[in-house]
């Protein structure tokens, strides 16, 4: 039985929460928040016990690891907390806002010599998950461009989904989708930028391979959070396109080739969010392994939000 506390009762730390009540070998000890009403809201979903302090959580001796649903902003004060402490750490994504605080989360897992794991969720989603085997296998050829987009409004103040401590479209949005862009196609050369939160970045491979990666919150506020990515290869394109509109969200992946009209992609529609934490909780038993959301991973992704910060602000390319 791996027994965990969670940090954070926002509507992050419920999908959490809601993930590990199915699992069997798990416990879910208690859950902090600020609040201890909200707490209890969270902690009724496992049947865990609720905090208005994560130190209780961070420095217990009963409980293994620490789940981090906290604003970014302070994801590195808690996470190398609980690593002193001697607990595993799954940490949501973003990982950090500055590479600092990014590297500093890592270097105090190393010493502890603990798990730190990070929700890089879009490698356990079926879409991706199927591109990323195309890839490997070579079946249609080579990946010769890969564009994402990632559609929000919670820049606006009344956007339904607008949070205090949401932070600029570059690493708020497009961290997801710059690690899909690296886990896909490796590393790029350059990296040039443009727009105002509505931001598109182009990375270029230099051999003539390429990726645009677009992040917005400026959509109308009854747009819905609408994200997707078409993947062309050179014998075949496969298209994404998810709206959030009702839950579950409505999605639609498809295969187009030659001749042929597009197909629809036959795929797993397990929950993703499940998919990562019992990776986590497998790679906590030695039973998986934790490259796959490494926090090294995390910093790669992080390195290409910060890149884009530096285009958008030199007005030019960056050299990776």
């Amino acid at each position: 039985m791996v027994r965990i506390g969670i940090l954070g009762a926002g509507a992050m730390g419920a999908v959490h929460a809601s993930a590990y009540a199915g699992m069997d070998d798990v416990e879910v000890v208690g859950v902090s928040a600020r609040s201890l009403d909200r707490a209890r809201l969270v902690a009724d979903i496992c049947k865990a016990k609720p905090f208005d302090d994560p130190r209780l959580l961070i420095e217990s001796a009963d409980i293994d690891a620490i789940d981090v649903c906290l604003p970014s902003a302070i994801h590195g004060k808690f996470v190398v907390s609980a690593l002193n402490c001697g607990k595993h750490v799954f940490c949501e994504t973003p990982m950090a806002l500055g590479m600092s605080a990014a590297q500093g989360m890592r270097a105090a897992a190393r010493k502890a010599n603990r798990l730190l794991q990070i929700g890089l969720l879009m490698r356990s989603v079926g879409a991706y998950e199927h591109v990323k085997a195309v890839v490997t296998s070579g079946e249609h050829g080579r990946l010769i461009s890969l564009s994402t987009w990632r559609l929000s409004s919670y820049l606006h103040p009344d956007a339904p989904d607008r949070k205090s401590h949401y932070t600029d479209p570059t690493t708020e949005l497009m961290t997801f989708d710059l690690d899909v862009v690296q886990w896909l196609m490796g590393a790029p050369e350059r990296l040039s930028a443009s727009g105002d939160g509505d931001i598109t970045a182009l990375l270029d491979y230099g051999d003539g391979r390429h990726a645009t990666v677009t992040a917005s919150g400026l959509m109308p506020t009854g747009f819905p959070f609408t994200v997707g990515f078409r993947a062309l290869f050179e014998r075949a394109v496969f298209g994404l396109e998810t709206v959030f509109s009702e839950m579950p969200p409505r999605s639609t992946f498809t295969i187009a080739t030659g001749n042929a009209p597009a197909k629809a992609v036959a795929i797993s529609g397990r929950d993703p969010y499940v998919a990562e934490l019992r990776h986590f909780v497998d790679c906590i038993a030695g039973k998986a392994d934790p490259s796959l959301l490494d926090a090294d991973r995390a910093i790669e992704a992080l390195n290409l939000s910060l890149a884009t910060q530096r285009a958008l602000a030199e007005g030019g390319p960056v050299t990776l």
